[in-house]
């Protein structure tokens, strides 16, 4: 029997992933409803799955494992932000990973994972074989397409989906747009609310009238917002994958993107790569994207293309052929 923790299912990327590869799966929920990031999870997954025999198997869509298990088991590593970012590289997250979750991903029968910059991350960090760490990548969801509506704005805007971490970049990317040669009528919009320190940042680079914040966007409503906008600015300084990548070329907006980690490899050629560390190459690069309209229409069918390549069906398929 297949047993699966459900209770990453969310809105957040691994959620999204959760919840699109979990509902390929027959499985038996984890009867558990406790956070499953929290940091005695381990323990409580061990009790929960103390039951299970040699001849179950569970599987995680997230990074959380049981202490111990009688059955074997498989988990996910979506990226190793939470040691390779400083904002969040606590010493209570490095003893964790250097204990629980080294130890976790040589008990695992396998390790899954979403990009090959990960893949080589996971097992450089973690000394497993490589044939434990599969790649599965990440999947687009249906509503994400060219055609239909759009938010609307009474303005041009450059789209930011963020979260107000550190490694999102977006200081430079306040800073830079600020200084691009843009038509003063276009707007930046970042997703979510500001912080005190972004809101003083926007005000010291004179921005306050041309930086907007839409909230936390329902999923439903993020297909309109890539679409309406004139191009998605992306210059993470770490991603394991970068969701927004795709789903913003899947709706047809080009997309500007970091030459760092796992960004290049997901956007391909569909994208301009910048240095996110350099704001005049962000600046640069909003000006080229705004200016020319032949630059656009390339990235744009370009990114239709490959934004079709990241389909759930195929990152089912591929955990599906590893649980078998």
């Amino acid at each position: 029997m297949l047993y699966a923790d459900q209770r990453w299912i969310g809105e957040h990327g691994i959620g999204r992933f959760a919840r699109s590869v979990l509902a390929g799966l027959a499985y038996q929920p984890v009867a558990l409803k406790s956070n499953p990031a929290a940091p005695l999870d381990s323990w409580f997954l061990a009790r929960a799955l103390k039951p299970l025999t040699p001849h179950d198997l569970f599987f995680s869509p997230g990074y959380n494992t049981p202490l111990s298990c009688r059955a074997p088991f498989a988990f996910t590593i979506h990226d190793l932000g939470h040691i390779q970012c400083p904002e969040t590289r606590t010493p209570h997250i490095r003893l964790y990973y250097a204990t629980v979750m080294r130890r976790a991903c040589h008990r695992a029968i396998r390790i899954f994972t979403v990009s090959e910059f990960t893949k080589k991350q996971i097992i450089d960090w973690s000394e497993v074989v490589p044939e434990k760490v599969v790649n599965v990548g990440n999947g687009v969801d249906p509503g994400y397409e060219p055609g239909g509506d759009s938010p609307g704005f009474p303005f041009p805007y450059l789209l930011s989906v963020s979260n107000r971490k550190p490694h999102k970049n977006e200081l430079r990317i306040v800073e830079a747009f600020g200084q691009a040669k843009l038509d003063p009528r276009t707007h930046l919009v970042f997703t979510g609310h500001p912080t005190p320190a972004l809101s003083r940042w926007i005000e010291r680079n004179q921005l306050r009238l041309r930086v907007e914040f839409v909230g936390v966007v329902p999923e439903a409503e993020m297909p309109s917002l890539y679409r309406g906008a004139t191009a998605l600015i992306f210059p993470s300084l770490y991603e394991g994958f970068g969701l927004p990548i795709v789903e913003a070329m899947a709706c047809g907006t080009p997309v500007v993107t970091s030459n760092l980690t796992a960004m290049p490899e997901v956007a391909g050629d569909a994208a301009l790569l910048v240095d996110p560390r350099s704001v005049e190459q962000i600046s640069r690069a909003m000006e080229r994207i705004v200016s020319d309209a032949s630059l656009r229409h390339k990235l744009k069918e370009n990114g239709i293309k490959r934004g079709s390549n990241f389909l759930w069906a195929n990152t089912i398929a591929r955990v599906r052929a590893v649980l078998a």
